[in-house]
Formats: structure tokens, C-alpha cells, sequence
């Protein structure tokens, strides 16, 4: 089966969904299919492309069993600029259309969101070329920019609204990473027969439990501190001025240290709140390069799944698995009964909070400061939760399943037509 993988980020770029796509691809290729990736250019973690992709349109590359086509696309400034987004959306989509027709007879398309108008460039391809495509809701939007508040017009999302139903009905599979997702689509019409459930998962050979101590705690100065990690995307829907807030009820605890790894669109306000605050028991650090991530979390004695209230009810975050294969212990600051809570309730591997409550943030963290058998034993509970149910190689096969019962109906379709 050759697989048309349609995917706005990919390794290098080490956005969590690039990373996801790119070990699920990984696997998919070691099961035997045919594997093209078209993405775009990396930018992610610098938000400006790369110096060795800029100045072309189109990069073709090959990684292992895969080829790989690297677009150009417009980058803004500003992340939060919702007018800049929309054109590095509508730049990706057009290069990325455009190299799709050049392909040679991929069988299936996987659409990975967000963005949502990812779905649609799916579709254009998918009846050109005359073959499915399967698109896998990673996020809900409009869902989220609306509950974060970034879109507000009525006509806008009423637009986005429009679209998203347009994408739902003409995927010929959808999959969603959790229960809540499915009760979304299905409460939007979407007929349940079409969605397929399929975690995310984590990469439990990559990341895996290390020292304590190693080269990211030493070039970083962490050996003698208790650090808080919270690695990721540093944007709206993180709720991280919660954790700042945390941070300045633990200034009693001078060895407590929280790191904040990543960028986004939250980043600027957020180091400028830190600076008002006097906090001297924050550190922000940019994207760390994927090899140093093990080690990166390795250094962490908690870690942070912090999200805004009504952000969470439906979804679990990808660095929940990453955490677990790590075998470090989590605070999740997320919507009571969420799949999340559920999860981390499930695994045993850390403690759950209401979201945006800095005094039960604290509370829990002065908790596990305390308790260094508990932080051991759930961090344990963790790993053993993910390498049993949640390996990249096992829902790999559950997303092989899927892509071919597709493209098997498609094929007995042409026949009954022809």
C-alpha cells in the first residue's frame, strides 16, 4: 500500500504532532508500505525556515524507507497574528496541492489536523487522484481558538464551522485520539461507524527512564535543583501564567526550580509576567533538539500537563505518553473526568488538579517535593502503563488497519461501478 502522508509538520521540526506523524510513519514503512510524506519546510521551533531550506520552493529528501517533500510556506513574525496564520495555512496547502499531483499512485491519503484546512487540501487530492482519504483530528477546530477566545467573529466561525462539517463527511474514515473526541463528531452528526479511536502514543525505546543526573542537567545547571519541567508549546491554551502564579507560592523552597521549555505564542508575556513577578525560580529555555529530549525530561523531578479550564475534556495531550515513558511523575491541571484525568487515574503515574488553580498547583508540587517514594512509584506506574498499552509499533497496526479497510472499500467500489 503506498500512503500519501499530507502532514503540515515533520522531523526535524519538532512540533508534537510532527513528531507523532513522523514515528507513525516510521512504523507504517517498517510494516511494509510505501511511505511519501509532504511537509513543510521546518520552522517550528526557530518560527523563520531553516537557513539551509530557504530560498527554494520544494526539497525533496529521503529518510530511511521514505520520501519526503519539504514545501515552502509563509512563516509570520508573530504567531498569535491570526491574519499571518491563515496565509502560512493557505501557502502550505497551495505548495503542498501542487506537489501531490506530481506523486505516483499513492493508494490512501492521511490527513493530519490541525489545521483543520488540512481536510479540505485532502480532499482536492483525494478526488483528483481518485483515491480515500482519512483524516486524523489531533485537535477539534474551531473548537479550541474559540474557547480560547483567538476567533470571535460569528462569521468566521460560522465559516470554519461550514468547513469542518465538509471535511467530516467527505473523509472516508475519520480517526480521533479519545472517547471525548468521538462524542464531539458524533454530537455534530458525524455517524459513528466512520470513526475509528486510536491514542496517541509514545516512542517507549526513545524515551525511556534515564539518570537524573546527565549532560542536560549538567550544561544546565539542575543537578542540585528540584525542577518543575513544562516542555512544549508555550502558547494560549496552556494556561501557564497558572504556573507562574505556582511558582510564586514556592518561592520559600529556593532549591524548587520551573523550567519552561518551548515557544509560542504565550512566551513574551509570559517571561515579561515572570520579570514583574521577581520570579527568580523560572527559567525558559527555547526548543531543545530531539536528541536531547530524553535526557531533557530525564532531568525533571515532576512535569507539568497544565491546560486552560474547557480545553481538556475531550482530548490527551501528547506529552502525557511522553512523561510516562519517561518515568517521571505528572501534575495534570486539567477538567475533572477528562479523558486525561481518567488516564493518569487509570496509570497511577501522577496527581490530577482542577485547571487554573495556582494553590492546588503548588499544594501538589510541595506534595511530591515531599515524598521522593511516591514521585519514584508513580513515575514507575507510568512506564509500565505506556510500554503495556500505548507503543508506537501497536497503534501503528490499529492505523494500518483502518487505511487498508479503505482503500479495500474503494477498490470494491470502482469494481461495482465499472
Amino acid at each position: 500500500m503506498h500512503i500519501l502522508l499530507l502532514s503540515t509538520y515533520f522531523r526535524p521540526d519538532i512540533a508534537s504532532t510532527g513528531v507523532l506523524m513522523t514515528q507513525l510513519a516510521e512504523e507504517l514503512a517498517e510494516l511494509g508500505h510505501r511511505i511519501t510524506v509532504i511537509t513543510s519546510m521546518p520552522h517550528y521551533d526557530t518560527n523563520r525556515i531553516w537557513d539551509s531550506y530557504r530560498g527554494r520552493l520544494v526539497v525533496h529528501e529521503c529518510q530511511g524507507l521514505m520520501d519526503i517533500y519539504r514545501v515552502y510556506l509563509y512563516v509570520p513574525q508573530q504567531k498569535e497574528n491570526f491574519k499571518g496564520r491563515l496565509l502560512n495555512y493557505a501557502s502550505f496547502h497551495l505548495l503542498s496541492g501542487l506537489v501531490a499531483t506530481f506523486i505516483r499512485h499513492p493508494d490512501v491519503i492521511l490527513v493530519p489536523s490541525p489545521p483543520l484546512t488540512n481536510g479540505v487540501t485532502g480532499f482536492l487530492i483525494s478526488r483528483l487522484r481518485r483515491i480515500p482519504f482519512v483524516y486524523n483530528v489531533q485537535d477539534i477546530w474551531p473548537d479550541v481558538v474559540i474557547r480560547v477566545g483567538v476567533m470571535k467573529n460569528p462569521r468566521i466561525i460560522a465559516f470554519f464551522r461550514s468547513v469542518e462539517r465538509f471535511v467530516y463527511r467527505t473523509a472516508a474514515a475519520i480517526t480521533v485520539i479519545g472517547e471525548g473526541f468521538r462524542r464531539n463528531l458524533v454530537a455534530k452528526g458525524v455517524h459513528s461507524d466512520k470513526i475509528h479511536i486510536i491514542p496517541n502514543f509514545a516512542d517507549a525505546e526513545f524515551m525511556r527512564p534515564l539518570p537524573r543526573h546527565n549532560g542536560f542537567s549538567h550544561r544546565h545547571g539542575l543537578d542540585d535543583r528540584f525542577v518543575v519541567l513544562f516542555a512544549g508549546n508555550v502558547g494560549l491554551s496552556q494556561g501557564l501564567d497558572t504556573v507562574l502564579e505556582a511558582a510564586r507560592l514556592l518561592t520559600d523552597r529556593p532549591d524548587v526550580l520551573f523550567l519552561i521549555v518551548g515557544n509560542g505564542a504565550a512566551k513574551f508575556n509570559l517571561i515579561k509576567q515572570a520579570e514583574e513577578l521577581h520570579l527568580n525560580n523560572v527559567r525558559f529555555l527555547s526548543f531543545q533538539p530531539h536528541e536531547a529530549v530524553p535526557e531533557m525530561y530525564a532531568s525533571a523531578d515532576v512535569c507539568l500537563v497544565p491546560l486552560r479550564r474547557g480545553l481538556t475534556e475531550e482530548s490527551v495531550p501528547c506529552k502525557v505518553f511522553t512523561i510516562m515513558a519517561s518515568g517521571r511523575p505528572l501534575v495534570a491541571s486539567v477538567d475533572r473526568e477528562s479523558d486525561t484525568w481518567q488516564l493518569v487515574k487509570e496509570a497511577e503515574c501522577g496527581l490530577c488538579i482542577e485547571p487554573e488553580n495556582h494553590e492546588a498547583l503548588a499544594e501538589a508540587l510541595r506534595t511530591l517535593y515531599a515524598d521522593r517514594t511516591l514521585r519514584r512509584c508513580l513515575g514507575r506506574n507510568g512506564r509500565k502503563h505506556v510500554v503495556q498499552h500505548y507503543t508506537r509499533q501497536a497503534m501503528a497496526q490499529r492505523y494500518e488497519d483502518v487505511l487498508q479497510k479503505v482503500v479495500g472499500n474503494t477498490e470494491r467500489s470502482r469494481k461495482q461501478s465499472d
